[in-house]
């Protein structure tokens, strides 16, 4: 285990709500972090430095949601040893776009980068 990624447990119309509200204040929803299907952790304003973790396609850490005490939260752990120094990441996961205008560019570096965030050819299947 790494850190815990801490914020304010809020449901799906408050974190639509907010997401409305930091795009339009231009501030993004990038610390919004979907726990369930009914529950967001939303670290923009009462976040710790788990929120600064970037996204990469050949992470180094992993998400995890975990219960205690009958709250879920999230967890950050590591794949494999990290040295010092060295710049923590993991996989986002977000859902598929299948509307290129809406692809999110990924600049993570890693050879194996898929190019975007919500993007992944390998999982779409031709019919």
């Amino acid at each position: 285990m790494i850190i815990e990624y801490r914020g304010e447990l809020i449901g799906n119309a408050m974190a639509e709500k907010r997401e409305k509200e930091y795009e339009a204040a231009k501030i993004g929803s990038d610390y919004m972090f979907r726990i369930d299907e009914y529950t967001v952790c939303d670290a923009s304003k009462q976040g710790n430095v788990a929120r600064f973790i970037n996204a990469s396609c050949g992470p180094n850490c992993y998400p995890k949601i975990i219960s205690l005490g009958g709250t879920k939260r999230v967890v950050v752990y590591a794949k494999r040893d990290i040295v010092a120094g060295e710049e923590l990441c993991y996989d986002y996961k977000f859902d598929l776009e299948y509307d290129p205008e809406k692809r999110i560019p990924c600049i993570c570096g890693a050879p194996e980068c898929r190019g975007f965030l919500n993007w992944d050819q390998k999982y779409v299947t031709l019919t």
